[in-house]
């Protein structure tokens, strides 16, 4: 679920619309079997940081990695059309909708640099230096905005190379720490920043608003974690009081729910090895306690969805 809202926020700061219950609800087939538009953007964005930092364990953070990535990152979506995987052969440039060149705010690394360029941000990161991680990560981060590489994906890529780099320097053991929820409070900070490093080469300034949205972000992980592992206490103890002999499948249940907020009957059955009825009568029960909540409002093929663990997530 923490992948899930770092890809949320991370599109949304790109101009996605999808939010965290349409990202859920479409994994869980709410919306039929590959969904439209702006989740499929998300989707891609939980596969390619799922993909990064599977990767990490056999591939160090590289140009090779970075193209991987940014393959499954840009298939199918907006942008899509646009090399996924390959780094640009063309100009791009930032600027206001419908700008030219000559109106670009900021013009990144000619396209035949482009190779050059990540070739020796990749040494950077690997020649051993005195520079605190977090510091040598901010320079990366914004050296590799700089270099923009790809024709399209490059600020949501830009953002999974922070988590790929905190992996990979062994300060998280899993990725659950993202920037993207400061930096989406502090978006056109954040703009302004990088920007300033290019015109100006205030890098000082850039570092401090980096190493900020860092601090902020590990606050808040920590405070999430915090409240599901209350949450987690609390339903535990209700399904013992509540459930008597069906308390240890209820249990069984709940565990896997937070893997994955959405349920339905026949896989709760097939989970917990007990027939269709059985387990029915389980999630009826969790129903009652307001542990889970019907999604569908049918009859049949009803979907039910772990309310108040997923409303932990909606909080940003």
């Amino acid at each position: 679920m923490y992948v899930r809202r770092e890809a949320v926020l991370s599109s949304q700061i790109e101009g996605t619309q999808a939010s965290m219950d349409d990202l859920v609800a479409a994994e869980a087939r709410l919306r039929g079997e590959r969904p439209l538009g702006d989740v499929n953007e998300v989707i891609n964005y939980t596969a390619a940081l799922k993909l990064g930092v599977d990767r990490l364990a056999d591939l160090p953070v590289s140009g090779r990695l970075l193209r991987e990535i940014h393959g499954v990152l840009m298939s199918g979506v907006r942008g899509g059309h646009a090399t996924p995987g390959a780094f640009r052969t063309t100009q791009n440039w930032i600027g206001p909708p419908g700008a030219g060149l000559s109106d670009a705010v900021f013009i990144p690394t000619p396209p035949e640099r482009v190779a050059d360029d990540i070739g020796r941000l990749e040494t950077f990161l690997h020649t051993p230096s005195d520079l605190p991680l977090l510091v040598r990560i901010g320079l990366a981060h914004a050296q590799f905005e700089t270099i923009h590489p790809f024709v399209d994906g490059n600020g949501r890529l830009g953002r999974l190379l922070i988590t790929f780099l905190l992996c990979d320097g062994n300060v998280l053991s899993k990725p659950v720490l993202y920037v993207s929820l400061i930096l989406k409070k502090r978006r056109q900070e954040y703009y302004e920043r990088l920007q300033a490093v290019r015109d100006d080469g205030q890098w000082e300034a850039w570092l401090v608003f980096f190493l900020e949205c860092v601090e902020a972000a590990a606050v808040d992980a920590a405070a999430l974690a915090k409240k599901i592992l209350r949450l987690r206490e609390d339903h535990r103890d209700l399904l013992v009081q509540e459930l008597g002999a069906r308390a240890g499948k209820a249990i069984r249940l709940l565990e896997r729910l937070f893997q994955d907020p959405y349920l339905e009957v026949n896989e709760a059955a097939q989970f917990l090895a007990v027939g269709f009825a059985n387990a029915n009568a389980i999630i009826g029960q969790m129903a009652a306690l307001g542990v889970l909540r019907e999604a569908t409002g049918q009859a049949r093929n009803r979907l039910f969805v772990y309310e108040p663990y997923l409303a932990l997530f909606r909080e940003i």
